[in-house]
Order: structure tokens, then C-alpha cells, then sequence
């Protein structure tokens, strides 16, 4: 089985069994000189956090080194190498003093390499949203991979990819409140529904001051969307519709299919066990994202 056919399966399909005890039983572990080592030139993860690598210091001087970062040679050589896994705990050994650390060596390409760093930081939920995005677009932009094969690589659906895509279509304004988690990443995709970039950091400036929830969001956005409608659809009264009073059950189901299908979605209960679900989409490639996601497959009609 080829690496790139591997690598959807997550990081210890490609790299093997990555615990100390694993990689010294099968003669892979080796010591390394702490400075002989680089960061991964493709890590996705722009900030690391001081406190909590801290706290993984403290915990690897008062338990020791479970688990050994993993290398390439360094493609000039010169007896040094490129982390492929494990840049928190180099940081923090570095932290410690050490000299020498524990390691893994492995032949990986620069395909390889990046999407291994994506699986590594996506397995431990370490990368921020904006941060995952920027790493899905590296890998389409450098290695010319459509959407589809890059979710198959890092193990994700398409739709998750698209849509996380979609966050760096955000004004830098926008994007920092979300670095910073002002925003969340429910925040953000509600409010990708404006057109309009400054509507949108005004508003996405005014969530994030008044701590709104995702579903106040939504509701001011759709406010907005209202006001600015042509006088005619006045008729379809929907100041009225958005009156409503759902169950408990209702408001679960909601927010279920709001978070597997990363949109708006609203239930209207009626009489008799009876209803609607409205699925709300925000433009043409949207429609399709969603249209995927509940057929299994791209739309052909």
C-alpha cells in the first residue's frame, strides 16, 4: 500500500506504532542531539500555547518521554533532520534542557510531510479552524490535489473540508476574532451569509463584544438579510415565522443537523405529527456542498 493511499487512516497507518516502547522493541528508536533537529518547514499550527507547554514539560520531566517525536533526514543532509510528529514535545524537551531526545526516523515526502502534520494536529484537535484551512489549501495549492483527495488524505469529509475552506473567505478583521476565539467556528460560518464585507465585520465586531450565542447570530443575520429584502416579499410575513416556541426535542434535532450539516436548519412543527425542515444555503457552491452531503455524491441533475 503506497503512503498517500495510507495516510486518510491517520498517522500511526502511515508511521507505525509511534510509543517508546513500540519503536524500541522494533529497533526504530534512536537518540537524537536536540539542536540537529528543525521544525517541520509545512507545520500548519502557527501558535503554540505558552501554558500548556508548560504543563507537557512538567509532565515529561515527572514521567519521562512516552512517546518519541518522529524525523526525516533533512533532504541536504548534513546529519540533521525535519520533524515529521511530535514539535510540542521537542519545544518542550528544549524547555528541559536535554540534549538528546528519543526519535523515530522515517522517509516521507514533502506530500507527506504536510499532510502528516495536518493529521497529527487535526487528531489532537490542537489546530484552530483558520489554521486547518490554510493547511487544506497548501496541499491544493502545492501539490495541485482537488477537494476530495485532500479530505481523503487527511481522513475528513469533503463537506468538512469545503466548509472549512470557506472561513478564509473572511475579512482579516474577521479572521483574527476567530484566531483570538472571540469567534467560534459556528460564528464565522453564519456569518459567511452576508455579501457585503463591512455588514459583516460590523456585525461580526458587535457578536463578539456582546458574547451572542451562534443561534442569536444567525437570527441577526437573517434580521438583516429582512430588511434590506425587496418590498414584495413582505408577503411571506417571515418576521412572524421566526415566532416560535420549539420543544426541547425540537431545538436538539436542530442543532444536530445544524452541526452535521454546518448550516442553518430550522423545524416547524405541526399538528398530527407533521412539519417541515428548512435547510438554509448562502450561494450556488453551498447548494452543492449540501446536496453532496445528503445524497452521497455530487449532484449530476
Amino acid at each position: 500500500m503506497t503512503e498517500t493511499k495510507r495516510l486518510g487512516r491517520g498517522l500511526e497507518a502511515l508511521l507505525g506504532p509511534l510509543t517508546r516502547e513500540a519503536a524500541q522493541a522494533g529497533g526504530g528508536l534512536k537518540e537524537l542531539p536536540v539542536a540537529a533537529i528543525r521544525p517541520n518547514p509545512y507545520q500548519p499550527r502557527r501558535q503554540f500555547d505558552e501554558a500548556q507547554l508548560k504543563e507537557l514539560a512538567d509532565s515529561i520531566e515527572a514521567s519521562g518521554l512516552l512517546q518519541p517525536v518522529v524525523v526525516r533526514p533533512q533532504p541536504d543532509g548534513a546529519g540533521r533532520y525535519e520533524l515529521i510528529a511530535g514539535e510540542r514535545r521537542w519545544r518542550a524537551v528544549q524547555r528541559l534542557g536535554w540534549k538528546n531526545v528519543p526519535a523515530v526516523i522515517k522517509e516521507v515526502d514533502d506530500r507527506s510531510l504536510l499532510t502528516l502534520a495536518l493529521i497529527e494536529n487535526l487528531q489532537r484537535d490542537a489546530l484552530s479552524p483558520l489554521d486547518a484551512a490554510r493547511g487544506y489549501q497548501q496541499l491544493m495549492q502545492e501539490f495541485t490535489l482537488p477537494q476530495h483527495e485532500v479530505a481523503r488524505l487527511v481522513g475528513k469529509d469533503r463537506s468538512t473540508v469545503s466548509n472549512t475552506l470557506r472561513l478564509l473567505r473572511l475579512p482579516d478583521d474577521v479572521q483574527q476574532l476567530l484566531e483570538e476565539r472571540k469567534l467560534s467556528e459556528g460564528h464565522a460560518r453564519a456569518l459567511l451569509a452576508l455579501s457585503d464585507p463591512q455588514e459583516l465585520t460590523r456585525l461580526a465586531r458587535e457578536c463578539a463584544a456582546a458574547e451572542w450565542s451562534v443561534r442569536d447570530l444567525e437570527a441577526r443575520v437573517r434580521g438583516e438579510q429582512l430588511q434590506t429584502a425587496a418590498p414584495a416579499r413582505k408577503t411571506l410575513r417571515r418576521p412572524r415565522a421566526e415566532v416560535r416556541n420549539p420543544s426541547a426535542d425540537i431545538r436538539l434535532v436542530e442543532d444536530a443537523l445544524r452541526k452535521r450539516l454546518q448550516t442553518d436548519v430550522r423545524i416547524t412543527a405541526r399538528r398530527r405529527g407533521r412539519g417541515a425542515v428548512t435547510i438554509h444555503y448562502y450561494s450556488n457552491d453551498d447548494l452543492a456542498r449540501l446536496l453532496e452531503l445528503i445524497l452521497g455524491k455530487p449532484f449530476e441533475g
